[in-house]
């Protein structure tokens, strides 16, 4: 039985999470208090190994100008090119799920990277089109973004994504009103608890689930001179025992770790393999759950025992 078999098959009546009660007020999500998942037997909490296949678009939606700089380009097709075809049969190895936050762009730009990705049963996310940053923008923009991005995913793959990422982990005062509206299940742009939670105001039909900058790789191994980074790329070694670390205590809490990573930065040979072993590491890990996003978001709105430790976590009047 796989592990999402197990889950399915051991779940119990009630909400692994109760849905929040907190009123909308002029289109912003009221304060909630959170409650960290009690997992489903056997499980005691959880992993989600998340990929965000920026390629091309994060360098050019920081400067257009960026799209005649020949070599950072090379840089950026790693991901699509080779480092996907990796990560796939790396995560093929272990029958694992992932998710892929793959924006507009590069489904437009790269053919037959969805259909890859898609075939090995992986999930795809909605992560804008070009990687546009929020920050700023008005409603109507926000939206429009929102729509090239599910447009391009339609119509590169036929994907209608359950799960959304800001680019940048950038979200504004409005976008999970904005996703609730446009039908998606779950966000993943939120820094504010240790597990996942149902968004106030959304009828119990968006599921928030928290990231955290110590589980990125872009902070260990993204360098490019004048473009991001200090000149400093960590040993893959050394990163994947912080991860560990980071990931052994919240599932101790018993939350939610979302690992983060791009295919350009970790599908290189060395961090390939260390992400190896780490993932070796977490399988071994009794009551350690490794499982895609949707697998996650559909446990919290269908429902498994809720008996875990309660904790407080304002959330912020519009955040």
């Amino acid at each position: 039985m796989s592990p999402a078999e197990a889950a399915r098959s051991s779940r119990a009546d009630g909400a692994l999470l109760p849905a929040a009660s907190g009123a909308t007020q002029g289109g912003a999500l009221a304060p909630v208090a959170t409650t960290i998942a009690a997992w489903p037997a056997p499980y005691t909490g959880a992993l989600a190994l998340t990929f965000d296949v920026d390629a091309r678009s994060v360098m050019l939606a920081a400067s257009p100008a960026n799209a005649a700089r020949a070599s950072l380009m090379s840089h950026q097709d790693y991901g699509p090119n080779v480092g996907v075809p990796r990560l796939l049969a790396l995560l093929g190895d272990y029958g694992l799920r992932a998710t892929f936050f793959v924006p507009g762009a590069t489904a437009d730009d790269y053919p037959g990277l969805l259909d890859a990705i898609l075939a090995a049963g992986h999930e795809v996310g909605h992560h804008g089109y070009l990687h546009e940053s929020l920050v700023g923008v008005d409603e109507s923009t926000e939206r429009r973004y929102l729509e090239l991005g599910l447009e391009a995913l339609d119509r590169v793959g036929s994907v209608r994504p359950a799960g959304y990422r800001a680019p940048w982990w950038e979200a504004t005062d409005r976008t999970r009103v904005l996703l609730r509206e446009f039908g998606f299940g779950y966000d993943t742009s939120y820094f504010d608890a240790d597990g996942p939670y149902v968004v106030p105001g959304t009828e119990g039909q968006l599921v928030e689930l928290p990231v955290s900058w110590a589980l990125d790789d872009w902070e260990r191994y993204a360098f490019w001179p004048q473009v991001t980074g200090d000149g400093r790329i960590d040993r893959p070694s050394e990163v994947a025992g912080a991860w560990l670390e980071e990931i052994e205590a919240i599932h101790a809490v018993g939350g939610l770790a979302v690992l983060t990573m791009h295919p350009f930065l970790s599908g290189r040979p060395a961090r390939a393999a260390a992400l190896r072993g780490l993932i070796e590491r977490c399988l071994a890990i009794p009551g350690l759950y490794v499982t895609a996003l949707d697998e996650v978001m559909r446990l919290c709105r269908d429902g498994a025992a809720s008996t875990g430790a309660d904790h407080e976590s304002s959330v912020p009047k519009g955040m």
